[in-house]
């Protein structure tokens, strides 16, 4: 069977993470459920409808009914877990009614024809290069995410929708965005490591303590001869590497699993050197350099226009990012939590 996630990440592309009263038994009905209100958005609300047929909260009660199982609401773990992910989910739908009102004093919303026609285009096309044009593979493939054919094409829809808002209003607040040379070279030189002809390695050990003091007791310790490794294996508080000596092994400049300030302290060493005290979120290490490999840095001429590329989508989704908070603290947000679940 085709994976449908493929369909859901063309649908799921966002800029921007974004009680009836009566009777118990009329509040209980489906259609009372649907239509009670989960939050008003200056003046304009979000029903429960509305959250439930958001793609995101099918997909999370498809996952929670395969972990739990059909009866799911009798179980508290489950109903929690639904209702913090529900939280959520409704804290990005707040954001985008925010977006979609300002959108529209801006006069910056989409044709709903052309929208319509090019989500249709889009899906026939997802259906014939994907499932060869087979609705039978298509309609498994949705049912195996919680979809039927309606309600993901409603979906994808009012995805394509908020798509096309966010960027028009992206475009809006950043034409004005210029990056200059000096910008560009203050940046090439402050990150030569990212741009080498190949990527920079070492071969790193560590020593993990808790604080500042035991480390600077280890580094005493290391400085009158004592062997990195054994010292390591005594007193290191990392359990994934301690019984090795602290060796980490070969890593990449660019590995995105370690601190920043650790990666700070290993890049600064030189081969066979061993650091001062560095503190993480995890405590306090002293870092060993056992080997290294440095290429030769690209020149500015050769990266240039990428590094002028990511300075400015860095600053449009700052800015973006900053307005879109101020209208949100700006407008009128009252949430009905009670009407999640």
């Amino acid at each position: 069977m085709k994976n449908i996630k493929k369909l859901a990440a063309v649908a799921f592309m966002t800029v921007f993470v974004f009680s009836i009263s009566g009777c118990n038994m009329i509040e209980k009905t489906p259609e009372a459920i649907a239509n009670s209100t989960v939050a008003v958005v200056n003046g304009e609300k979000i029903t429960r409808g509305d959250l439930d047929k958001d793609p995101n909260t099918i997909q999370l009660l498809s996952q929670v009914k395969q972990q739990y199982g059909e009866d799911y609401e009798k179980n508290q773990e489950a109903v929690s877990a639904i209702k913090t992910q529900k939280e959520q989910i409704l804290d990005n739908m707040i954001t985008n009614k925010v977006v979609e009102q300002k959108a529209k004093e801006l006069k910056l919303l989409p044709d709903e024809k052309k929208l319509k026609t090019t989500a249709d285009d889009q899906i026939a096309q997802i259906k014939k290069q994907q499932f060869g044009g087979s609705a039978e593979e298509f309609d498994a493939a949705l049912k195996a995410q919680g979809f039927t054919e309606e309600s993901f094409k409603s979906m994808y829809l009012s995805q394509l929708r908020d798509q096309q808002i966010q960027q028009k209003i992206s475009d809006s607040l950043t034409k004005n965005v210029k990056i200059t040379d000096k910008q560009i070279e203050d940046y090439y030189k402050a990150n030569q490591d990212k741009y080498t002809e190949q990527t920079n390695k070492m071969h790193l050990a560590h020593i993990l303590v808790k604080t500042k003091a035991e480390a600077e007791k280890v580094k005493a310790r290391l400085d009158k001869g004592e062997d990195f490794s054994k010292v390591a294996k005594e007193v290191s508080q990392d359990t994934a590497t301690k019984d090795k000596g602290g060796d980490l092994g070969t890593i990449s400049y660019d590995d995105s699993n370690y601190d920043a300030q650790f990666m700070a302290g290993a890049k600064a060493l030189k081969k066979g050197a061993v650091s001062e005290p560095v503190q993480s979120s995890f405590g306090y290490h002293i870092i060993k350099c056992i080997d290294k490999q440095e290429y030769p840095v690209k020149p500015l001429s050769e990266v240039k226009n990428q590094i002028k590329e990511q300075l400015e989508n860095d600053q449009k989704s700052k800015l973006v990012s900053q307005k879109v908070q101020e209208w949100k603290k700006a407008a009128s947000i009252t949430k009905k939590e009670k009407n999640i679940v």
